[in-house]
C-alpha cells in the first residue's frame, strides 16, 4: 500500500512540478514587447531615421566639430571648453565619442534586421521593396558618417551582434566600396518600389514617398563619390551624372522633422538648452559681414557678438541657463529640422563640379545659396513673409557675382555652420589633400609648441578599444588622430 501511495504523490508532484514551470514560462514573457524578430520591418523605420539624425548627424559630431571647424566657438568652463582649447586628452581620449560610436552601431543592427526581414520574406514583410531601399539608403549614411570620422572601421564582420563580437578593421576604401554598392542597391530597390506606400506615417523624413528617398539616395551617392576626388581625381563625370539623377528625381533635401521647440527640440537646441556651450565664431561672422549676408542676425547671439576661435576667455564663460545670452540665435528656435543632406548641399557639389570641368556654374551656386538663405529667414518669419524670403535670398545670391572656388567654399561653409559640420570636416581636410584651402581657420591651438593639434580623424569609442584588440591596436595611446590622414584624405 505504501507503495502505491508513494507512486501516486510522486505523479502528483511531477504534475505540480510541470504546471510550476508552465506558470513560469508565461510570467517571463514579455508579451508587450515582443522579440526584434516578431517586428515588421516598417516598424523599425522611425526609430532608424531619428537616431540618424539625432545622433549620427547632430549629435557629438556635430558638437565638437563646430568648435574644431570654428563654425562656432566651444565654450562653458567644461568639454566644449577643452574642445576649443584643443586639449589633446578631450580630444584623443576613446570615451570622448563613445556614445556615439554606440548609439551608430546599434542603429545600424536596427536597419540591418530591417533589411534581414525583407529579403528573407518574413510574414508581414515580403515585397516591400521601397521599406528595403530606404534602409539600405539610412545604412549608406551611417557607415559612411563612421568612416568619414574614424577611417578604417568594422564593417563586413560588424553588426553581427552575439555572431561576432570582435569584428575585424576594414579599410576604408574597402568601406567606401560597400557604402556606394549599398547606395546602388537602394536606388534599384527604390526604383521598384516608388509607387508603394507601405512606409506612411513611420517616415518622418518623406511621409511614406519611395520616389523622394530615391532622389535622397542618389544625392547621398553624389556626396561619397565626391569624397574621393582627392584619391581619385577622375571621379567628377560620376558624380556629375549622381546630382543630375538626383535633380531629375526631385531632391529637395533629406530632412527629419516633427520637432516642435517645446515637448521634443531639435539635438542642437536641446543641446544649447540644457549645456549653453556654444557661441557664435568670428570665423564665420566676418564672411557674412563681408558679404552683407542676411542670415547674420540669426547666427549672432542675443549680444550681437561673435568671438575669436582658441579666447580662453570666452571659452570658459559659463552662460546663464536662464537668459542664454551667448547662444547662436538659430538653434533658439527649437523645431527647426536635422540636415541628413540639405538641398543646398547637392548644389553646392554641382557648382564644385562645374567649376572644376570649366563649366559655367553660376545657376548651381546661386540654387545652393538661395536654398540655404531662404530656409533661414522661413523660420524666423511667418506665412506671410515666406515670398519676401525668398526674394531676399535670391537678390542676395546674385549679389555674389560669378563663382569661383573661393566663393564656393566660403558660402558652403557658412550655409553648413547651422548643423552640417560633418561634411564641412569632411570638406576641410579634402581640400587639403588636394593641396587647396579656402576657408582659412585662425584657432591658434591647433599647433602648439610646433605640434599638431587639429586632429586627422576622431578617435574610436572607448567600449570597441576595450573590447576589440583590433581596435586597441589601431588606437593605441589616441595619438594617431594627429598624424594618420584617412585614405580619402591622402592617407594609407
Amino acid at each position: 500500500m505504501k507503495k502505491y501511495i508513494f507512486m501516486t504523490l510522486t505523479v502528483v508532484l511531477l504534475g505540480l512540478t510541470a504546471c510550476t514551470e508552465d506558470a513560469f514560462d508565461r510570467i517571463n514573457k514579455d508579451n508587450e514587447h515582443p522579440s526584434p524578430e516578431a517586428v515588421p520591418a516598417v516598424l523599425q523605420l522611425t526609430d532608424a531615421i531619428m537616431s540618424t539624425g539625432f545622433s549620427t548627424v547632430s549629435g557629438d559630431f556635430a558638437f565638437y566639430l563646430s568648435s574644431l571647424n570654428e563654425q562656432e566657438i566651444g565654450m562653458g568652463n567644461n568639454q566644449l571648453m577643452f574642445a576649443e582649447m584643443r586639449n589633446s586628452s578631450e580630444w584623443a581620449a576613446s570615451t570622448t565619442f563613445n556614445n556615439v560610436w554606440n548609439s551608430i552601431y546599434g542603429n545600424l543592427q536596427n536597419i540591418r534586421q530591417m533589411q534581414s526581414k525583407i529579403e528573407n520574406e518574413v510574414p508581414g514583410n515580403v515585397g516591400q521593396s521601397d521599406i528595403l531601399g530606404m534602409a539600405q539608403v539610412l545604412e549608406a549614411v551611417n557607415f559612411g558618417i563612421l568612416t568619414d570620422m574614424f577611417g578604417d572601421i568594422p564593417y563586413s564582420e560588424a553588426v553581427q551582434g552575439q555572431g561576432n563580437l570582435q569584428p575585424k578593421l576594414d579599410a576604408q576604401k574597402d568601406v567606401y566600396t560597400g557604402v556606394l554598392a549599398t547606395l546602388d542597391k537602394a536606388i534599384s530597390n527604390l526604383e521598384k518600389g516608388k509607387s508603394m506606400t507601405n512606409a506612411g506615417n513611420q517616415d518622418i523624413a518623406y511621409k511614406g514617398v519611395a520616389s523622394k528617398w530615391l532622389a535622397a539616395a542618389h544625392a547621398l551617392k553624389a556626396r561619397y563619390l565626391l569624397h574621393k576626388l582627392a584619391v581619385e581625381p577622375n571621379v567628377l563625370s560620376e558624380v556629375a551624372t549622381a546630382v543630375q539623377q538626383a535633380i531629375d528625381n526631385g531632391f529637395e533635401g533629406f530632412t527629419v522633422t516633427g520637432f516642435n521647440g517645446s515637448t521634443c527640440d531639435n539635438p542642437w537646441s536641446a543641446y544649447v538648452f540644457s549645456r549653453q556651450y556654444t557661441a557664435p565664431s568670428k570665423t564665420v561672422a566676418d564672411l557674412m559681414k563681408a558679404t552683407n549676408d542676411p542670415r547674420l542676425d540669426y547666427y549672432l547671439n542675443a549680444l550681437g557678438e561673435s568671438y575669436t576661435p582658441g579666447d580662453e576667455t570666452i571659452a570658459k564663460t559659463v552662460d546663464d541657463a536662464r537668459v542664454m545670452q551667448y547662444q547662436p540665435t538659430w538653434y533658439l528656435f527649437g523645431s527647426q529640422p536635422v540636415h541628413i543632406m540639405s538641398k543646398a548641399e547637392l548644389y553646392f557639389i554641382q557648382a564644385e563640379v562645374q567649376l572644376r570641368s570649366n563649366i559655367d556654374a553660376t545657376s548651381a551656386y546661386q540654387k545652393a545659396v538661395e536654398a540655404s538663405v531662404t530656409e533661414i529667414l522661413t523660420w524666423f518669419g511667418d506665412e506671410a513673409t515666406v515670398p519676401a524670403a525668398a526674394t531676399t535670398a535670391k537678390a542676395y545670391a546674385m549679389s555674389l557675382g560669378t563663382p569661383t572656388l573661393q566663393k564656393l567654399f566660403e558660402q558652403k561653409y557658412v550655409a553648413q555652420a547651422l548643423d552640417e559640420q560633418v561634411e564641412t570636416y569632411n570638406d576641410l581636410r579634402r581640400l587639403k589633400a588636394m593641396g587647396e584651402e579656402y576657408v582659412i581657420l585662425t584657432n591658434p591651438r591647433n599647433t602648439q609648441s610646433g605640434i599638431n593639434r587639429y586632429p586627422e580623424r576622431l578617435p574610436y569609442g572607448n567600449s570597441a578599444v576595450i573590447g576589440n584588440p583590433d581596435v586597441k591596436e589601431a588606437y593605441g595611446d589616441g595619438s594617431y588622430i594627429y598624424s594618420e590622414k584617412t585614405w580619402i584624405n591622402g592617407g594609407k
